[in-house]
């Protein structure tokens, strides 16, 4: 049993001596809240591996023989998915894994369809791969909830599209779509043999009200072709080693991701392998720990927003550690992160980033310390109120 207060141990001036991304883009006046990575300390199995490969001087090409089989297992306990080893390949992340597998799996120029607002590279991975992109845009409630227009992914289908690129669970609006749901997209990829790459890398941190629904286990009850795309790179954060896999549906895709070129596989991090064999067989009780922790923070956000700017509209997500706020109250424009950032020194994702539907909204990244997390609310509502607008 690890307890979740080492989440809350790491102080910002040990944070800002990092030289990865999120603490490196801004100046030292920011507070980092805007891309995916993790303010936490190295799960423990994980450092060891990494700290015994260092002194053996392992530091060669990647061979990962055992990653398969720990990431089959880790599969099979956490999501009920029963996953030959063989059908798993490695690559070096999962956007790597999308290009590639869209090269051998569709034509240049067909249409691919995808979920709006979603994950930005999302768009730049699909004009790498030079196919079209098709957007069907998700369903808002009125509770600020979001979930996938069935409809409109049959429209979509029935118009041509030949590939189906899913976010599940989904960045940055935070939903862990229901089975049903996920049946029925099977259902349809089925009926109008459309392709469905699932990326599943916030799967390990969707938390116990709605659990992860692997899509490869809908879609082999009506014999849809799928694909899943996993890491441990965003539940361990590990995303700086490159190291990620893609997990085949069915024996017809298996064959068709087996033409991919070899180098694909050598490009990956032989230390991210190393971490991700790591993360997968050793991992659990770290990762549980982990959701306790980021589970206390999303409702956190909660209590600090309406404290403090409760103008912004927030759904507390079913996975990830991302909040998609709406800010379209505030009166900031179109890009609220730029405000936020000017006025209160604190860095959050632009929504436009995730396309037009995004326009008015942020993504805050709250897998951080509670205090850190206060201090984020905090310059917030001081760009609210540099702005003149009541809070």
């Amino acid at each position: 049993m690890i307890d979740p207060e080492i989440f809350d141990r790491p102080t910002h001036a040990e944070l800002a001596t990092r030289r990865s991304t999120k603490w490196t883009l801004f100046g030292p006046d920011v507070v980092p809240a805007f891309v995916a990575e993790l303010d936490v300390d190295l799960a423990e199995p994980i450092a060891r591996a990494l700290h015994d490969a260092i002194a053996r001087g392992d530091t060669g090409y990647a061979n990962p023989v055992d990653l398969p089989g720990a990431y089959a297992r880790f599969a099979r306990e956490r999501f009920a998915w029963e996953i030959d080893p063989r059908a798993i390949s490695v690559v070096p992340d999962v956007m790597v894994g999308v290009v590639e597998a869209l090269r051998v799996l569709v034509q240049p120029g067909d249409a691919v369809a995808i979920n709006t607002p979603v994950y930005a590279p999302f768009y730049t991975s699909l004009e790498e791969a030079r196919v079209r992109r098709v957007d069907v845009p998700l369903v808002r409630r009125d509770d600020g909830t979001y979930d996938l227009d069935l409809e409109g992914l049959e429209a979509a289908f029935a118009g041509g599209v030949r590939a189906y690129l899913l976010c599940n669970p989904h960045n940055p609006v935070g939903r862990a779509f229901a089975r049903a749901t996920l049946d029925a997209v099977a259902d349809l990829a089925a009926r109008y043999d459309v392709v469905v790459l699932s990326d599943e890398i916030h799967a390990p941190l969707a938390y116990a009200s709605n659990p992860h629904t692997a899509f490869a286990t809908c879609a082999q009850r009506y014999g849809a072709r799928a694909l899943a795309l996993v890491s441990a790179s965003k539940a361990w954060n590990l995303a700086g080693l490159k190291c990620a896999l893609i997990v085949a549906g069915d024996a017809g895709v298996a064959r068709t991701l087996a033409t991919m070129p070899k180098e694909v596989r050598f490009r990956t991090g032989h230390l991210g392998a190393i971490a991700a064999t790591a993360a997968f067989s050793e991992g659990g009780a770290w990762l549980d720990a982990l959701r306790k922790h980021l589970d206390r923070n999303r409702h956190y956000l909660t209590e600090l927003l309406s404290e403090h700017i409760p103008n912004i509209s927030y759904a507390i997500p079913e996975a990830t550690y991302l909040a998609w706020l709406d800010c379209r109250e505030l009166g900031l424009g179109d890009r609220p992160a730029t405000a936020f950032l000017r006025d209160g020194r604190v860095a959050l994702s632009a929504g436009t980033d995730f396309g037009a539907a995004g326009a008015g909204f942020v993504r805050l990244n709250f897998g951080t310390t509670r205090a850190m997390l206060r201090e984020i609310v905090a310059r917030m509502a001081c760009a609210v109120q540099a702005a003149g607008i009541a809070s």
